[in-house]
């Protein structure tokens, strides 16, 4: 996957991108009636595949088993968001940008793994339950990489994230100075505009499209597009 380099970094300015209004599915007790049956199911039959999961986290790396951190759900709310720790632990240690890309020496073997299959997504599963996420929603971000005011839950995975599938791959390209400017200008709205047009719109049968297209994607099957390619088309 080719990307520019410098001259995309520079070439806007950052852009917050407002919800002109929500689909009538998107914010519906059925929805949420979804996520909370749909939720419990997964955490049920995937629990012992999750505990296996949770032991190689633990015996193959020093740290906790989990990573919590803070984002953005809905309306601005923030809550703690659950993930198999993927990285080692003591990120101070490392200078330069926070956002992680091909080959990050942070990310531990086992972390690799988890990472290419979404694994460590799993236990996000309990935040679908407890109402923080939904099944289907823009991914919850940082509150300074939140680009979107949201109305509704952010999701498991969601339209920017399929279409960001490889977002390290793709972000491996750009100079490591640049990173944080490039993803605040570039990444950032595109991400967004992606989440937005698609909310807007979203309905049960759309939803049940993003889920399986996920679950295709996350099996290695497909084509994952470049950045210049979801830019052409934004």
């Amino acid at each position: 996957m080719r990307i520019p380099r410098k001259a995309e970094a520079a070439d806007a300015d950052p852009v917050e991108v407002r919800l002109a209004h929500a689909s009538s599915w998107s914010v519906s007790s059925a929805k949420r009636f979804l996520d909370i049956i749909s939720s419990l199911v997964a955490l049920l039959l995937l629990s012992p595949f999750m505990l296996a999961l949770a032991l190689i986290v633990g015996f193959t790396s020093k740290g906790p088993i989990f990573f919590a951190q803070r984002r953005v759900g809905s309306h601005g709310k923030l809550f703690t968001i659950f993930k198999f720790r993927t990285m080692e632990v003591a990120p101070e240690q490392h200078s330069g940008s926070a956002i992680t890309v091909q080959g990050d020496r942070r990310v531990t073997g086992a972390g690799a793994i988890l990472r290419q299959f979404k694994l460590d997504e799993l236990p996000q599963f309990y935040n679908v339950l407890s109402g923080d996420m939904s099944l289907v929603g823009p991914r919850p971000k940082l509150p300074h990489h939140e680009g979107m005011r949201m109305p509704f839950r952010p999701g498991l995975t969601g339209a920017a994230t399929l279409a960001f599938r490889c977002e390290e791959q793709m972000l491996c390209s750009i100079p490591a100075q640049d990173l944080d400017k490039f993803y605040d200008r570039t990444v950032k709205p595109l991400k967004a505009r992606l989440d937005s047009d698609y909310m807007e719109n979203a309905t049960l049968l759309t939803d049940i499209g993003i889920l399986l297209s996920t679950a295709t994607a996350c099996s290695g099957l497909g084509r994952d597009p470049s950045l210049l390619e979801l830019r052409q088309s934004a």
